[in-house]
């Protein structure tokens, strides 16, 4: 299921809504640093994660990490998981396109297909 455009907003409003969103999925984390939900929002200029209250994982309250948009988020490995900076994130199986086409958009543009709705 898509993020929704409600999460999209209050993402891009933590963000300082200066950039379009091009990739939502949240995603849980456990490891040294500590554990919790987040939410790896991609724009054109960067991967940000975002960390989210603790019951209320549609609702990002800090950045917890941030990284150059041309950071590979892949591969997908089992779980499924990905490794991002010094943490790995697992994510509902639903989104493993999401991250597919996000790495896609800068590693392998000419594998995307057109947007069906660009107003959205």
């Amino acid at each position: 299921m898509p993020v929704g455009s409600a999460v999209r907003d209050r993402c891009r409003t933590l963000l300082g809504g200066q950039e379009e969103i091009h990739y939502v999925f949240p995603a849980f984390s456990a490891g040294p640093e500590g554990s919790g939900n987040f939410l790896v929002v991609v724009t054109a200029t960067a991967i940000s994660v975002l960390a989210t209250r603790t019951l209320r994982s549609d609702r990002p309250v800090s950045v917890a990490a941030e990284f150059p948009r041309h950071t590979r988020l892949g591969p997908i490995l089992d779980g499924p998981v990905i490794e991002l900076g010094t943490r790995v994130f697992e994510f509902d199986e639903e989104y493993a396109a999401v991250v597919a086409a996000a790495d896609a958009e800068i590693f392998a543009p000419e594998t995307l297909p057109p947007d069906p709705l660009p107003e959205l």
